[in-house]
């Protein structure tokens, strides 16, 4: 920089005559910065040196005013060289950290901050020079909200102090922090909006001046380009992996044999935001939710759990429909859950919304000290569950409608079977009958051949009514279904198939917790055939009267000794009738074998529901034969 001539030094000054240096002013002019990604337009300021008036104080004026010139130009050239290299940083808490060191050595303060605030107003980076670690360690938390940190803040204006005790708002600095006596406050802004402070206080040399303060406004609008290009590149990497984390619920969704969706969704979760804990949590009954899945480190606590519906962070999301935020350490919202309570802190629940419905709630969780979650990761969470539920909602679409498909296949087929097939051999049955009273010679053989056909028309029906069954989840399905798959799974272990009886309105009455029963019994009394009662055949009968509902298991073995097998096993039944007020017995048959008989009162049922819609037999019975190696699918 040269300064400009302006003139001879006044006469009679006892000075040669010549040009004289010139007198400098510090002066500011406004400029635009334009920072990376957003388009964003911050006002920041240029400072430059421009020639002052010519002044004659004497012989010693320029030697006294050169140190202040060169500690002028010291600054400036400090600012050049420091605001090409801050901008082609990528690592915000490096860039932020050299910002405050910068504008510390620039105007000789002693100390330097940046405190950084997030849309909420909570901080989000403190970031701090000139305090050593043991002091930095010992004062831990950030000034409190009621200082001069956020009066800053809330103006939006430059605050300077040549003394800070003088200031009412000087109160609220935290325990162990340096005395400070000067004071320089200057807003950060990141789009027009005030999203920190940057501080310096104690000046080596005097007082904060006019100069400092236009010095340190230029600074402070290179930080706020870092805090938006920051947010920017964070904000791109979190949609990233938002992005990535769909996919991988797509994938999953398309995958025929694929894992728990939720599941999924849950272990997804934990790489969308930074989190301890992720739980869907779905509803049991009025008063109860249960969680479904959990991930993190503190799911091992959490997995399985039951909270009350009427008070939990899950239940207020899934009956508003709405983002609410918590704690799960609340007393009266998790105390059911084991494990250590205190551990858990903020907490983010989002319906989970699939087919219109609110089918649970997604919630993410931190520990205790971990920080509340920011506006941009609540959306980044919400935008998951959103679109996750809606892959969802599209995956049961497409799963309905290939459900639809094969029932109409499988219904076409057992139209076929019933009226074709059975008919043809119904009729030649009926010949074969027909002709053996023609020709008595050959009757007892052609008997036999008829018992083939019937037998063969039996297993058809067998078959025609597992092709009817509609594919639903094991515990939804109807009893017969359930029995014949329990027939299929233990026929290898027995000398011959069972056959299977069903007597009466079986599926409609036979609901809930007597279903699960009934089928319990079913494989507990063929168990202990298969082990102990060396028998050759078994039938199974599930019968429905007006009265009682009847399960019986008949074998040809070697009787009530060697049936009984287990105590343990014919306890349990016995505990089971009783639970529903009914009984048990193990009796011998007439010539070889053994009869279970395992029986309870219809009129105790409270879970019996109308019968289905169809046709019944005129009888209400289907007998249904299963030959070894059949599958009920």
């Amino acid at each position: 920089m040269v300064p400009a001539r302006s003139g001879k030094r006044a006469s009679g000054s006892g000075s040669p005559a010549g040009d004289a240096p010139a007198i400098y002013r510090l002066s500011v002019a406004d400029r635009s910065v334009s920072g990376e990604g957003g388009g964003m337009q911050d006002r920041c300021r240029q400072t430059h040196i421009t020639p002052g008036p010519q002044q004659d104080d004497g012989d010693d004026a320029p030697v006294t005013r050169a140190p202040r010139l060169l500690a002028t130009r010291r600054q400036l050239r400090g600012l050049v060289d420091f605001s090409p290299d801050a901008a082609d940083q990528l690592d915000a808490d490096r860039i932020l950290t050299r910002i405050v060191r910068a504008a510390a050595d620039l105007i000789q303060a002693r100390y330097g901050a940046l405190i950084v605030i997030d849309a909420a107003g909570a901080v989000e980076r403190f970031i701090h020079v000139g305090i050593d670690q043991r002091s930095a360690a010992a004062i831990a938390d950030p000034p409190e909200p009621g200082t001069l940190f956020r009066a800053v803040v809330d103006s939006g204006r430059t605050i300077r102090l040549n003394q800070m005790s003088d200031d009412p708002r000087s109160a609220g600095f935290p325990p162990h922090h340096p005395a400070m006596e000067g004071f320089l406050g200057v807003p950060v802004r990141s789009h027009g909006e005030v999203c920190g402070v940057l501080v310096l206080s104690n000046r080596r040399t005097g007082v904060f001046t006019l100069e400092d303060e236009e010095l340190i406004e230029s600074m402070a609008a290179t930080a706020g380009i870092t805090i938006h290009n920051a947010r920017a590149a964070e904000e791109a990497r979190r949609q990233q992996r938002l992005n990535r984390a769909l996919s991988d619920v797509s994938a999953v969704l398309l995958t025929p044999q694929r894992e728990d969706i939720l599941d999924v969704m849950a272990e997804r979760v934990t790489h969308v935001v930074a989190c301890d804990l992720v739980t869907i949590v779905v509803h049991v009954d009025a008063d109860r939710l249960r969680i479904d899945a959990a991930r993190g480190p503190l799911s091992a606590a959490y997995e399985h759990g039951v909270l009350p519906a009427a008070s939990s962070v899950a239940a207020h999301a899934i009956a508003g429909g709405r983002v609410v935020s918590g704690s799960l350490t609340d007393e009266d919202t998790h105390a059911s859950l084991a494990g250590d309570q205190d551990a858990a802190g903020p907490t983010v629940a989002v319906p989970l919304v699939a087919a219109g419905h609110a089918i649970g709630a997604l919630c993410v969780t931190r520990v205790a000290s971990g920080s509340d979650f920011s506006p941009s990761e609540i959306d980044a969470i919400s935008d998951f569950v959103a679109q996750a539920g809606l892959a969802t909602s599209l995956a049961w679409a497409r799963e309905d409608r290939q459900h639809l498909d094969i029932i109409e296949e499988r219904n076409r087929i057992a139209r076929d079977l019933h009226d074709n097939v059975i008919q043809r051999l119904f009729a030649t049955g009926m010949s074969l009958q027909a002709f053996a009273a023609t020709d008595p010679a050959h009757a007892e053989e052609l008997e036999q051949h008829v018992a083939e056909i019937d037998a063969a028309i039996t297993d058809i029906r067998s078959g025609i009514f597992s092709l009817r069954t509609r594919r639903v989840k094991r515990k939804d399905r109807p009893v017969r279904r359930r029995a014949l798959d329990v027939i299929t799974e233990l026929t290898p272990a027995l000398p011959s198939a069972p056959t299977i009886t069903f007597v009466g309105p079986v599926d409609p009455v036979v609901t809930g917790k007597l279903a699960d029963d009934v089928i319990a019994v079913i494989r507990e009394a063929l168990a202990n055939v298969a082990h102990h009662a060396q028998a050759s055949t078994c039938a199974v009968t599930v019968a429905v009267s007006e009265r009682e509902v009847i399960v019986s298991v008949q074998d040809d073995g070697d009787g009530i000794a060697e049936s009984l097998g287990d105590p343990g096993g014919t306890e349990n039944l016995a505990e089971r009738a009783a639970l529903h007020g009914g009984t048990f017995t193990l009796d011998q048959r007439t010539e070889r074998g053994t009869t279970a008989r395992w029986s309870v009162p219809r009129t105790v049922l409270s879970d019996e529901g109308p019968p289905p819609k169809g046709r019944r037999r005129s009888d209400g019975g289907t007998r249904h034969e299963l030959p070894r190696g059949t599958s009920s699918e």
